[in-house]
């Protein structure tokens, strides 16, 4: 998780990522999440793993205060109560799925007095309702966990064989209990890997030789069916590259306070005092 205090937001773009995104807000201003086909949430949301794809959601807002989540799908359908697919691939608000709770946590995060105790209200919640709620079949955690170790490089098929199940079954079973197909899931997870590398200023022809691309055009398309923008283009995307301070390999949470500049490439992250 990483908390966020950003003073204005500028038409952020949302790049996909391998995770269910959960926004609580709580400051004077609320975020605005702009989807495709005109839809717009504002305020607490919830998005299934790979919010993002095709470059046309973008998030923009003044004076917002929040933390953001990023859940596993395989603890996602335990911590909010209902199924990633469940999602339908939209951004939906979070009182629809928790009710009075999702006021109740949003009031708790403002009264807190730092990041650490927001942190830990956090943790406290999520612990809670992933002990009670429905846990995911023990195969569709163990294949999603060779996708995410492979970054994006297991075969499907040697998947559904090794946990002896047919591959319509593994189909089923994981696209109904974690959002999305098992095929889409190695697509979105090989994509996050390589886009790491290309914000990292590595090649894109090394990424994509890398990475497990064919060749550097099956790179480009890959990522512009994920982000609508161009490898190059990407590679400078502020919402990829605050990850690093945001949520760091140590795993520690974070705090960033970020301004975006009316005409700039979009915020540059520093970490809270």
């Amino acid at each position: 998780m990483a908390g966020f205090r950003v003073r204005d937001l500028d038409a952020l773009r949302m790049v996909p990522h391998p995770a269910v995104t959960l926004l609580l807000d709580f400051g004077a201003g609320s975020p605005v999440v702009d989807e495709a086909a005109g839809r717009r949430q504002r305020g607490s949301v919830v998005a299934g793993p790979g919010l993002g794809s095709g470059g046309a959601v973008r998030a923009w807002g003044e004076n917002v205060e929040c933390v953001q989540v990023r859940l596993s799908p395989v603890i996602a359908r335990a911590v909010l109560g209902v199924s990633p697919a469940a999602l339908d691939g939209a951004v939906v608000a979070l009182d629809d799925l928790w009710g009075r709770e999702a006021s109740r946590i949003r009031e708790q995060l403002g009264d807190a007095s730092s990041w650490q105790d927001r942190f830990a209200l956090m943790d406290a919640l999520l612990a809670r309702r992933h002990e009670v709620g429905p846990p995911v079949d023990p195969e569709v955690t163990w294949a999603w966990h060779r996708i995410v170790g492979s970054r994006g490089l297991a075969r499907v098929d040697e998947l559904a064989a090794e946990v002896g199940w047919s591959r319509k079954r593994l189909w089923s079973r994981f696209r109904s209990q974690l959002g999305l197909p098992p095929k889409r899931a190695v697509k979105l997870v090989r994509f996050d890997h390589a886009a790491h590398r290309l914000v990292a200023g590595e090649a894109a022809a090394r990424v994509a030789a890398d990475a497990g691309y064919t060749d550097q055009s099956h790179l480009h398309r890959d990522v512009m069916a994920f982000t609508g923008a161009t490898p190059a283009t990407v590679a400078g995307e502020p919402f990829l590259a605050v990850d690093d301070i945001a949520w760091p390999s140590r795993g520690t949470p974070a705090s960033i306070t970020s301004r975006t500049g009316r005409g700039g490439r979009g915020p540059r992250p520093a970490p809270l005092a």
